[in-house]
């Protein structure tokens, strides 16, 4: 199985946690869920973190079954809607996200 995570290093707004909460959670889920192929979504918020770590305000994991699934996820039209409808999200948020694919043990 293949993991996408998109790391959001960086920080809300402050008093913004809330709305950027309930935009992921009723705009941008709802559209990464509808990926072609995708297995699981799962969005971890942050709570904290050990002293002088980087901040990540939210971490995106999906999962599908090999790179091919995955490759044509990232192809797709609604994987495009989903970075347009990012881009009211960022308004929210100070940083820069970066994304980082892992192959997921089955052992």
């Amino acid at each position: 199985m293949i993991v996408r995570q998109a790391l959001f290093e960086g920080t809300i707004h402050p008093g913004r946690e809330g709305a950027f909460r309930a935009y992921v959670a009723e705009k941008l889920m709802p559209l990464w869920q509808a990926f072609p192929g995708v297995r699981e979504v799962r969005v971890l918020h942050a709570v904290e973190r050990d002293a002088g770590a980087m901040p990540f305000a939210m971490i995106l994991s999906t999962a599908y079954d090999d790179r091919e699934a995955q490759a044509q996820a990232l192809e797709s039209p609604v994987r495009y809607e989903s970075r347009e409808m990012t881009k009211g999200l960022l308004e929210m948020f100070d940083g820069h996200i970066h994304h980082h694919v892992f192959e997921l043990s089955q052992d």
